[in-house]
């Protein structure tokens, strides 16, 4: 169960972002960053905190949030009131993914073609915008499931980095909560109260990154200290090279 905040907790988790950005140089002065929001919880608070930051930045950066619609049947509104809570402006990217993945191509393991599809949906709205970073939502936990699943499926030791440059989209992809637990994620909407949309797609939960996060909560549970050694593994060796 994830540990409740309190506000005087808040400066540990905002250093720690803030340190991220930092390290990794991140964000520059005249930056557009778009910020890619699923509806979810990790997505929330990336905007929510990306948006104390750029209160508080020593740069001038503007946040846009784009929410790509696969073609699922949904509440928009959540969406609406998130980016008004935080004084952010909400683009709607209108796709036939859903459609595509599901009828059309009726893929056995649908995850890998729709998440291409959904990245490139969400840098072809970013490039339409005029913004030149791409901000996502993935966190610690997200890092670890991609390294297990790259052991386990392609004998690759491996995982996503903090600061991508994508040449074909001429776009720098950055991920400000990679230090941060799911837990500290899930307690900071609860406490925020953040506007949330319930995830449409039918293998939810059923795929190879549930597998590796059952996995690793169980390894956890065994080792409490996991997650951190990780953290520090991560940034001290070869994945995370600033």
């Amino acid at each position: 169960m994830p540990v409740e905040l309190r506000r005087s907790d808040r400066k540990w988790f905002l250093t720690k972002v803030k340190r991220t950005i930092y390290d990794f140089k991140m964000i520059e002065e005249g930056d557009k960053v778009a910020v890619g929001i699923s509806g979810g919880k990790d997505s929330a608070v990336l905007l929510y905190l990306m948006d104390i930051f750029r209160r508080h930045a020593p740069v001038d950066f503007s946040l846009q949030a784009i929410y790509v619609h696969l073609g699922w049947e949904i509440d928009p509104q959540p969406l609406h009131d998130l980016a008004q809570k935080l004084n952010v402006n909400l683009h709607l990217e209108e796709t036939a993914i859903a459609k595509i993945v599901f009828e059309q191509r009726q893929e056995k393991n649908p995850c890998a073609l729709c998440s291409n599809m959904r990245h490139g949906a969400l840098h072809q709205a970013a490039k339409k915008l005029e913004c030149n970073k791409v901000a996502l939502g993935h966190h610690l936990d997200d890092a670890m499931q991609t390294f297990m699943l790259n052991l386990i499926y392609t004998g690759r030791m491996d995982t996503f980095k903090p600061v991508t440059y994508l040449d074909r989209a001429d776009l720098y992809q950055i991920r400000p909560l990679i230090q941060l637990p799911e837990s500290t994620l899930t307690a900071l909407a609860k406490r925020e109260n953040l506007p949330l949309v319930k995830n449409p797609c039918p293998v939810n939960d059923k795929t190879k990154r549930t597998e590796m996060e059952q996995l690793l909560n169980e390894m956890a549970a065994r080792y409490p200290d996991l997650r951190e050694k990780w953290r520090a593994a991560l940034m001290s060796g070869p994945f995370w090279n600033r």
